[in-house]
């Protein structure tokens, strides 16, 4: 079934049976000519699309969530002007709630949990009011100038996790009149921006002092040579040490969209960190981790901790920062939300998504022509149309890739996706040796850069040397365990080990790697081959017809042309598994 990301608008009449049972046909009068008076042409003027009307209520989508929110409002307020004059008994009101999500489309209905949240959400909202799920919140709190008070986590009826509420009710101030404090916040950067509070000392033991301001200090210097995050100098952070504060008021007053806090405590010769990234905008977790290690080389333990955790935050505000980007309407996005959004849609890995990405990334660069970001952005999709066959002219998919990261270094001689994607087309053109330069090269900007490890260990793989690979891959995914480009990680290890003859671990590895939602073609190929040189000719047969059905004009041929490697015996262990396999 096909899906799609909507607003989705749920609203019924309060008391309904009872208006019903009083008066049936002028209560369906009212009703009909309150919808074609005033809700239809509200609705139709932000863009809404009525689904289903079901007597007293409606579902309706939206294709942004400010558009959703305006006409909520807007509906609200209208009605609530019209019908003021109406006795008590024949009073119409609404209740409004609404969210956002994928939604699965069934002819010109829709379903889905988010839809079914939606539902909750408008039987919270009290009798002209509107209730609006956390996510919509953050897309509209700068875009409307309206109160909505924060409910907190609320525990819906059969939905399996909390959502964070936030409603709206007659009667309630607009933006202008809020506190003074709200009036001197500062305007968000138009990037991920972040604030590391001093890490607390839970030991309470002044020696130990040194050892969490350390980490916090690492971490501040660690995100700082990150170019596309704006972070709060360490001058700044500590002066919140030693304070009990509110994330969400931090947040305001240094003008940043994420704080990051944590804790050590150490115990003999050990010590446990913990660390959690919250939006400040709407006091969410987004993600908690913590990390124990025993304590020898301080030095060696503040250094490995700061890598692992800068790493896992870059795919974190990645994540968090296209989801945001993902609210907004088309005619409202800047460079960066371009970017982001295309982000959103190169980590599906499928030929339409990749196109649509370099169309957003495209865009972004003709909005802001230095954005060398985005430059080595499109040559990641070029690069994809060779390695998964999307492209007719694999050539020119290569000659490409190469030219818009060539432009991204021009304009930024630091920006680590263009070392990594030129390294990417190093290791196409098989001249591994300056692919390694390009990827180390990168790794001493951002040592904490996952993928340029993932493809540092898959260019020592495709070089016959997989000893060398598999540490690479090892700290890639302790770095960022939830990276969305795991599956690389995991197929360079299904390479490793195939090419060691360790057909079984190639297929473990294998297994795991065409696993991951959206994964791509190229991880199939190993996992095939060995099961190939494995014999398992059934398995095989049925892992071949499932890389078919991704792409069915993948041939052997097509394989055999572009292997990145000059090794003889890496390229028969990988063709001879495959045709063992019957591709």
């Amino acid at each position: 079934m096909d899906r799609r990301l909507a607003a989705i608008m749920a609203a019924d009449l309060v008391g309904y049976s009872k208006l019903i049972r009083a008066d049936e046909e002028g209560t369906l009068t009212a009703l009909n000519a309150l919808r074609a008076n005033i809700i239809d042409p509200i609705l139709a003027k932000h863009k809404g699309r009525i689904v289903k009307l079901m007597g007293d209520g409606m579902l309706v989508e939206f294709p942004s969530v400010v558009d959703a929110v305006r006409a909520a409002l807007q509906a609200q307020q209208t009605l609530a002007t019209q019908t003021s004059a109406q006795p008590e008994g024949k009073l119409m009101q609404f209740r409004i709630g609404i969210n956002l999500g994928d939604v699965v489309i069934d002819g010109d209905d829709i379903h889905g949990d988010d839809v079914n949240v939606a539902a909750r959400l408008e039987a919270m909202a009290e009798p002209g009011g509107i209730c609006i799920s956390g996510v919509v919140y953050e897309g509209v709190r700068d875009r409307i100038d309206h109160q909505f008070d924060d409910m907190g986590q609320q525990v819906l009826k059969n939905i399996d996790r909390p959502v964070r509420v936030w409603s709206w009710q007659p009667g309630s101030k607009s933006s202008k009149s809020r506190s003074s404090a709200a009036k001197k916040s500062l305007p968000l950067p138009d990037k991920p921006s972040i604030a590391v509070l001093p890490f607390q000392n839970m030991n309470r033991d002044a020696e130990q002092e040194y050892f969490s301001d350390g980490i916090t200090e690492d971490i501040i210097t660690a995100l700082s040579h990150i170019r596309q995050f704006f972070v709060i100098a360490r001058n700044t952070s500590f002066t919140f040490k030693g304070r009990a504060v509110d994330v969400q008021a931090v947040a305001r007053e240094l003008g940043v969209r994420y704080v990051l806090e944590g804790s050590v405590r150490t115990a003999g010769k050990r010590v446990r960190i913990s660390a959690q990234l919250i939006d400040g905008t709407t006091g969410n977790h987004l993600w908690a981790d913590r990390y124990d290690r025993e304590l020898k080389d301080v030095f060696e333990v503040q250094d490995e901790i700061t890598q692992v955790v800068v790493g896992a935050l870059g795919p974190e505000l990645s994540r968090a920062e296209q989801a945001r980007a993902r609210l907004k309407a088309p005619e409202s996005m800047d460079a960066w939300d371009n970017y982001q959004r295309g982000h959103w849609h190169m980590w599906r890995f499928n030929r339409k998504d990749n196109a649509e990405a370099r169309a957003l990334f495209q865009r972004a660069i003709q909005i802001d022509p230095n954005l060398s970001t985005a430059f080595a952005a499109i040559a990641f999709t070029h690069t994809e149309d060779f390695f998964h066959g999307y492209s007719d002219d694999p050539a020119s998919a290569v000659e490409d890739a190469m030219k818009f990261a060539q432009q991204a270094l021009k304009l930024d001689d630091r920006e680590v996706t263009a070392y990594v994607m030129r390294g990417v087309v190093n290791l196409i053109r098989r001249d591994h040796a300056s692919a390694c330069n390009d990827l180390k090269t990168a790794l001493k900007i951002v040592p904490s850069n996952a993928l340029a490890l993932m493809v540092l260990g898959a260019t020592h793989a495709w070089s016959n040397k997989p000893d060398e690979a598999l540490p690479y891959f090892d700290e890639a995914e302790r770095i960022s365990p939830k990276d969305p480009v795991l599956w690389l990680s995991l197929m360079g290890r299904s390479l490793a080990h195939l090419v060691k003859g360790e057909f079984e671990n190639a297929v473990s590895m294998g297994k795991r790697a065409i696993a991951i939602p959206n994964v791509p073609i190229a991880p199939h190929q190993f996992h095939v081959a060995a099961l190939g040189h494995l014999g398992r000719h059934k398995e095989a047969k049925a892992a071949v017809d499932a890389m078919l059905q991704l792409n069915p004009d993948f041939r052997l041929s097509f394989v055999e042309h572009m292997l990145p490697t000059n090794d003889e015996t890496v390229r028969t262990f990988i063709l001879d598994g495959l045709r063992k396999a019957g591709l």
